[in-house]
Protein backbone atom coordinates (compact mmCIF):
# COMPACT_ATOMS: atom_id res chain seq x y z
CA UNK A 1 0.00 0.00 0.00
CA UNK A 2 1.29 3.45 -0.99
CA UNK A 3 -0.01 5.32 1.82
CA UNK A 4 -0.39 3.18 5.08
CA UNK A 5 -2.75 5.74 6.85
CA UNK A 6 -5.32 8.59 4.77
CA UNK A 7 -6.64 11.75 6.72
CA UNK A 8 -9.50 13.15 5.13
CA UNK A 9 -10.99 16.61 5.77
CA UNK A 10 -14.80 16.30 6.54
CA UNK A 11 -16.71 19.25 5.03
CA UNK A 12 -16.55 20.52 1.14
CA UNK A 13 -14.24 17.25 0.83
CA UNK A 14 -15.43 14.38 2.17
CA UNK A 15 -19.07 15.46 2.04
CA UNK A 16 -21.26 16.94 -0.45
CA UNK A 17 -23.26 20.24 -0.48
CA UNK A 18 -26.28 18.27 0.29
CA UNK A 19 -24.92 17.35 3.49
CA UNK A 20 -24.68 13.37 2.66
CA UNK A 21 -21.24 11.25 1.41
CA UNK A 22 -21.57 9.73 -1.49
CA UNK A 23 -21.47 5.52 -2.31
CA UNK A 24 -18.63 5.78 -4.22
CA UNK A 25 -16.88 7.36 -1.27
CA UNK A 26 -18.31 5.02 1.31
CA UNK A 27 -17.15 1.75 -0.94
CA UNK A 28 -13.59 3.59 -1.37
CA UNK A 29 -13.19 4.02 2.79
CA UNK A 30 -14.42 0.54 2.84
CA UNK A 31 -11.82 -1.28 0.57
CA UNK A 32 -9.45 1.06 1.52
CA UNK A 33 -9.71 -0.15 5.59
CA UNK A 34 -10.57 -3.83 4.26
CA UNK A 35 -6.57 -3.75 2.85
CA UNK A 36 -5.42 -2.73 6.69
CA UNK A 37 -5.37 0.92 6.02
CA UNK A 38 -6.03 3.36 8.53
CA UNK A 39 -8.91 6.03 7.68
CA UNK A 40 -9.50 8.69 9.60
CA UNK A 41 -11.81 11.85 9.82
CA UNK A 42 -9.63 15.14 10.73
CA UNK A 43 -12.36 18.15 11.14
CA UNK A 44 -12.90 21.59 12.76
CA UNK A 45 -15.83 20.59 14.14
CA UNK A 46 -16.29 18.93 17.74
CA UNK A 47 -16.72 15.69 19.10
CA UNK A 48 -19.91 15.64 19.03
CA UNK A 49 -21.05 16.33 15.93
CA UNK A 50 -18.26 13.96 13.72
CA UNK A 51 -18.63 11.00 15.48
CA UNK A 52 -22.39 10.45 14.46
CA UNK A 53 -21.56 11.30 11.11
CA UNK A 54 -17.98 8.59 10.97
CA UNK A 55 -20.91 5.95 12.03
CA UNK A 56 -23.03 6.30 8.92
CA UNK A 57 -19.56 5.67 6.89
CA UNK A 58 -19.43 2.08 8.74
CA UNK A 59 -16.06 3.01 10.89
CA UNK A 60 -16.93 1.35 14.61
CA UNK A 61 -13.39 1.98 15.56
CA UNK A 62 -10.03 4.24 15.42
CA UNK A 63 -9.69 7.93 15.80
CA UNK A 64 -10.93 11.00 15.17
CA UNK A 65 -9.50 14.58 15.70
CA UNK A 66 -11.44 17.11 16.03
CA UNK A 67 -10.77 21.01 16.38
CA UNK A 68 -8.13 21.38 14.13
CA UNK A 69 -6.31 18.23 15.71
CA UNK A 70 -6.37 19.61 19.18
CA UNK A 71 -8.64 17.12 20.24
CA UNK A 72 -8.57 13.36 19.61
CA UNK A 73 -11.35 10.71 20.43
CA UNK A 74 -11.76 6.91 19.99
CA UNK A 75 -14.50 6.56 17.69
CA UNK A 76 -15.05 2.98 20.03
CA UNK A 77 -15.24 4.75 23.74
CA UNK A 78 -15.85 7.99 23.03
CA UNK A 79 -11.78 7.99 25.14
CA UNK A 80 -9.63 11.52 24.99
CA UNK A 81 -6.42 10.58 23.65
CA UNK A 82 -5.58 14.43 23.16
CA UNK A 83 -7.42 17.33 24.37
CA UNK A 84 -5.37 20.53 24.22
CA UNK A 85 -6.77 24.24 24.38
CA UNK A 86 -6.72 27.47 25.56
CA UNK A 87 -5.49 29.31 28.77
CA UNK A 88 -8.43 30.91 30.47
CA UNK A 89 -6.92 34.15 30.17
CA UNK A 90 -5.97 33.96 26.58
CA UNK A 91 -9.64 32.46 25.73
CA UNK A 92 -11.19 35.76 27.59
CA UNK A 93 -8.78 37.98 25.78
CA UNK A 94 -9.85 37.11 22.53
CA UNK A 95 -13.38 36.92 23.06
CA UNK A 96 -13.69 40.30 24.76
CA UNK A 97 -11.81 41.13 20.60
CA UNK A 98 -14.10 39.40 19.18
CA UNK A 99 -16.71 41.18 20.90
CA UNK A 100 -15.20 44.39 20.73
CA UNK A 101 -15.71 44.39 16.74
CA UNK A 102 -19.89 42.59 17.25
CA UNK A 103 -19.05 39.73 15.88
CA UNK A 104 -21.58 36.54 15.94
CA UNK A 105 -19.24 34.07 18.48
CA UNK A 106 -19.09 30.56 19.37
CA UNK A 107 -16.99 29.58 22.44
CA UNK A 108 -16.22 25.69 22.29
CA UNK A 109 -15.34 23.20 25.10
CA UNK A 110 -14.88 19.73 24.63
CA UNK A 111 -18.60 18.48 24.59
CA UNK A 112 -20.46 22.18 24.50
CA UNK A 113 -20.88 24.72 22.43
CA UNK A 114 -22.10 28.71 23.49
CA UNK A 115 -22.58 31.61 21.55
CA UNK A 116 -23.81 34.91 22.05
CA UNK A 117 -26.36 35.07 19.40
CA UNK A 118 -29.86 33.02 18.28
CA UNK A 119 -30.36 33.87 14.65
CA UNK A 120 -30.68 32.39 11.46
CA UNK A 121 -26.80 31.73 10.90
CA UNK A 122 -26.72 29.90 13.83
CA UNK A 123 -29.20 27.29 12.97
CA UNK A 124 -28.17 26.65 9.57
CA UNK A 125 -25.16 26.23 11.68
CA UNK A 126 -27.00 23.84 14.15
CA UNK A 127 -28.60 21.89 11.13
CA UNK A 128 -25.25 21.41 9.16
CA UNK A 129 -23.26 19.95 12.59
CA UNK A 130 -26.23 18.62 14.63
CA UNK A 131 -25.47 20.06 17.27
CA UNK A 132 -27.30 22.62 19.74
CA UNK A 133 -25.75 25.58 20.94
CA UNK A 134 -26.16 27.35 24.55
CA UNK A 135 -27.11 31.04 24.52
CA UNK A 136 -25.40 33.65 26.55
CA UNK A 137 -26.98 37.02 25.97
CA UNK A 138 -27.58 38.12 29.51
CA UNK A 139 -24.13 39.29 29.78
CA UNK A 140 -21.16 38.84 27.46
CA UNK A 141 -20.13 35.56 26.11
CA UNK A 142 -16.48 36.67 27.92
CA UNK A 143 -17.34 37.56 31.21
CA UNK A 144 -19.87 34.05 31.54
CA UNK A 145 -16.28 32.08 30.20
CA UNK A 146 -14.70 33.84 32.88
CA UNK A 147 -17.13 33.21 35.87
CA UNK A 148 -18.25 29.64 34.72
CA UNK A 149 -14.55 28.75 34.61
CA UNK A 150 -15.09 27.09 30.83
CA UNK A 151 -12.16 25.34 29.30
CA UNK A 152 -12.25 26.52 26.01
CA UNK A 153 -10.90 24.71 22.85
CA UNK A 154 -11.89 26.89 19.81
CA UNK A 155 -13.69 30.11 18.84
CA UNK A 156 -14.95 31.02 16.09
CA UNK A 157 -16.75 34.11 14.58
CA UNK A 158 -19.26 33.61 11.76
CA UNK A 159 -18.96 36.60 9.25
CA UNK A 160 -20.10 37.54 5.56
CA UNK A 161 -17.73 36.11 2.79
CA UNK A 162 -16.29 39.22 1.88
CA UNK A 163 -15.52 39.71 5.58
CA UNK A 164 -13.40 36.50 6.21
CA UNK A 165 -9.83 37.54 4.95
CA UNK A 166 -9.65 40.92 6.69
CA UNK A 167 -10.81 39.48 9.90
CA UNK A 168 -8.09 37.00 9.42
CA UNK A 169 -5.76 39.71 8.54
CA UNK A 170 -6.76 41.89 12.12
CA UNK A 171 -6.67 39.04 14.14
CA UNK A 172 -3.32 37.30 12.98
CA UNK A 173 -1.78 40.83 13.52
CA UNK A 174 -3.55 41.65 17.14
CA UNK A 175 -2.86 38.18 18.60
CA UNK A 176 0.80 37.31 17.63
CA UNK A 177 2.96 33.91 17.36
CA UNK A 178 1.15 32.53 19.98
CA UNK A 179 -2.08 31.77 18.15
CA UNK A 180 -3.07 30.17 15.17
CA UNK A 181 -6.07 31.67 12.88
CA UNK A 182 -7.77 29.83 9.97
CA UNK A 183 -10.77 29.64 8.19
CA UNK A 184 -12.80 25.95 7.56
CA UNK A 185 -15.64 27.97 5.55
CA UNK A 186 -16.75 30.77 3.61
CA UNK A 187 -17.90 32.34 6.44
CA UNK A 188 -16.14 30.80 8.97
CA UNK A 189 -13.12 32.54 10.84
CA UNK A 190 -11.47 30.00 13.66
CA UNK A 191 -8.68 30.68 16.31
CA UNK A 192 -6.71 28.13 18.40
CA UNK A 193 -3.49 28.39 20.13
CA UNK A 194 -0.05 27.97 18.36
CA UNK A 195 0.42 24.32 17.10
CA UNK A 196 -2.88 23.00 17.56
CA UNK A 197 -3.83 22.63 13.29
CA UNK A 198 -4.11 20.23 11.52
CA UNK A 199 -0.41 19.01 11.00
CA UNK A 200 -0.92 17.85 14.98
CA UNK A 201 -2.98 15.74 13.82
CA UNK A 202 -0.78 13.80 11.12
CA UNK A 203 2.22 13.88 14.00
CA UNK A 204 -0.24 12.01 16.51
CA UNK A 205 -1.68 9.75 14.27
CA UNK A 206 2.52 8.68 12.67
CA UNK A 207 3.49 8.64 16.74
CA UNK A 208 0.19 6.59 17.30
CA UNK A 209 0.23 3.96 14.83
CA UNK A 210 4.30 3.92 14.43
CA UNK A 211 3.82 5.30 10.75
CA UNK A 212 6.03 7.73 9.17
CA UNK A 213 5.13 10.52 7.87
CA UNK A 214 5.72 9.93 4.76
CA UNK A 215 3.35 6.85 4.50
CA UNK A 216 0.55 8.92 5.59
CA UNK A 217 -1.36 11.06 3.03
CA UNK A 218 -4.24 13.96 3.83
CA UNK A 219 -6.95 15.42 1.23
CA UNK A 220 -8.67 18.88 1.98
CA UNK A 221 -10.58 21.69 0.45
CA UNK A 222 -10.16 25.02 3.45
CA UNK A 223 -7.06 26.89 4.68
CA UNK A 224 -7.50 24.95 7.43
CA UNK A 225 -5.92 22.44 6.21
CA UNK A 226 -3.24 23.39 4.00
CA UNK A 227 -0.78 22.74 7.72
CA UNK A 228 -2.21 19.36 7.26
CA UNK A 229 -1.03 18.68 3.54
CA UNK A 230 2.20 20.50 4.37
CA UNK A 231 2.63 17.81 6.54
CA UNK A 232 2.02 14.37 4.72
CA UNK A 233 3.54 12.11 2.72
CA UNK A 234 0.48 11.90 0.07
CA UNK A 235 -1.12 15.57 -0.89
CA UNK A 236 -4.51 15.51 -1.95
CA UNK A 237 -6.57 18.32 -3.09
CA UNK A 238 -10.45 18.39 -3.77
CA UNK A 239 -10.91 20.10 -7.21
CA UNK A 240 -13.12 22.49 -5.30
CA UNK A 241 -10.40 23.76 -2.53
CA UNK A 242 -9.00 27.09 -2.37
CA UNK A 243 -6.39 28.00 -4.64
CA UNK A 244 -3.32 27.61 -1.85
CA UNK A 245 -4.59 24.33 -1.45
CA UNK A 246 -4.73 23.07 -5.18
CA UNK A 247 -1.32 24.85 -5.44
CA UNK A 248 0.38 22.15 -2.96
CA UNK A 249 -1.48 18.98 -3.94
CA UNK A 250 -2.34 16.84 -6.26
CA UNK A 251 -5.54 17.91 -7.27
CA UNK A 252 -8.74 15.01 -7.44
CA UNK A 253 -12.17 15.42 -8.58
CA UNK A 254 -14.44 17.53 -6.61
CA UNK A 255 -16.47 16.55 -2.99
CA UNK A 256 -19.14 16.32 -5.47
CA UNK A 257 -17.43 14.14 -8.01
CA UNK A 258 -16.11 11.75 -5.64
CA UNK A 259 -12.57 13.19 -5.68
CA UNK A 260 -12.32 11.02 -1.62
CA UNK A 261 -12.57 7.94 -3.61
CA UNK A 262 -10.28 9.07 -6.16
CA UNK A 263 -7.28 9.76 -3.84
CA UNK A 264 -7.77 6.74 -1.91
CA UNK A 265 -7.65 4.46 -5.14
CA UNK A 266 -3.52 6.45 -5.44
CA UNK A 267 -3.17 5.79 -1.84
CA UNK A 268 -3.53 1.92 -2.17
CA UNK A 269 -1.44 1.82 -5.15
CA UNK A 270 -4.29 1.59 -7.73
CA UNK A 271 -3.14 4.90 -9.76
CA UNK A 272 -5.35 4.79 -13.18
Amino acid sequence: MKYQIFLSDFDGTLVRKDGTVSKANKRAIAAYRAAGGVFAVCTGRMPASILPRLKELGIEDGLAVAYQGATVVSVKTGELLKNDGFRPADAVRILKLLEGEGHHIHAYTVDALYCNRADEALGVYERICGVKAHIVQKEPLSAFAEREGLRIVKLLAMVGQDARRPLMERLTAALGAGFYVTTSADFLVEVMPAGQTKAAAVDFLSEYYGVPREKIAAIGDQLNDLPMIARAGGKFAVANAEPELKAAARVVPSCEEDGVAEALKIAMGDEV
